[in-house]
């Protein structure tokens, strides 16, 4: 499936939301909680929220509960800037945190077709307001003025290396599109903390030397096996060979990696 962005949301999005390069050593930030870090920070309700991506658990609106779908959160400002997902597209917003009250008005947003667009909607309209904040831990809850609920859990983001990264898009700019079914959950790469990238590209594993500082990393010569794949899969595998022996730029959003070189676009997501 190919997915493309509206000039006006993907501008409003990378003016409201921005992302995150590589730190200079290459571990792509830490995992520890505190402020400007990815975890809530000890405070007030306001230190708490912002600047920790919360994953949405749940909306209750009416008294009945409904689960978030997976990929849905929210930030409130800090390092990578104030939006969210609301469980299929992307959004910008404007938020300002006053003690335990929370003014958000979502902005520009993707307009992809989604099985959940119904939870959209209603976290959308739940979201855009004033709202009272909770914070306890790792766990949040936000109150709307009709008593509707928001739960939120604080996620620790991933280090570039060390995590295991499966790619879910292979694309060029303008456009994410999907992998094929038969490689779902099998494409799979880790940098390692020895200077190397081992992983596999569908069907064939693959090896390389892999230097990452300053928010780029020269990938060495890949060493991979040479077993006969199915057809779908090998387009696939061409197109992530050609990273190699060259330099890619990489960003780390949280758990997404999203991996260019000029051209190609790879994105990838933490475990």
């Amino acid at each position: 499936m190919t997915q493309t962005l509206t000039a006006i949301a993907a501008a409003g999005l990378l003016a409201a939301c921005g992302s995150e390069s590589g730190s200079g050593s290459g571990d792509g930030g830490s995992d520890k909680a505190g402020p400007g870090k990815e975890g809530p920070a000890k405070g007030t309700t306001a230190e708490a929220l912002t600047g920790v991506r919360w994953n949405v658990e749940s909306l209750t609106v009416d008294g009945k509960k409904q689960q978030a779908p997976s990929g849905a959160y929210v930030k409130f400002g800090g390092k990578g800037g104030t939006g969210g997902n609301f469980g299929c597209n992307g959004y910008g917003a404007k938020a300002s945190v006053k003690g335990d009250t929370v003014d958000f008005e979502p902005g520009p947003h993707t307009e992809m077709a989604c099985e959940a667009l119904d939870f959209e909607k209603r976290l959308a309209r739940a979201m855009d307001g004033r709202l009272k904040a909770e914070v306890e831990d790792d766990r949040a809850t936000l109150t709307t003025a009709d008593g509707d609920r928001i739960a939120l859990s604080a996620e620790a983001g991933a280090p570039l290396k060390g995590t295991e990264w499966t790619v879910t898009s292979v694309g060029d700019r303008g456009t994410a599109t999907s992998l094929p079914k038969a490689l779902n959950d099998k494409v799979k790469l880790t940098f390692g903390k020895d200077g190397t990238v081992r992983g596999n590209l569908g069907c064939n594993a693959v090896t390389a030397d892999a230097d990452a500082r300053d928010g780029s990393i020269a990938l060495g010569m890949p060493k991979a096996t040479r077993k006969m794949c199915p057809g779908n899969v090998m387009p696939t595998e061409r197109t992530l060979l050609k990273l190699f022996e060259g330099k890619v730029e990489y960003k780390v959003d949280h758990r997404t990696l999203t991996l260019t070189d000029g051209k190609t676009v790879v994105k990838a997501q933490a475990a």
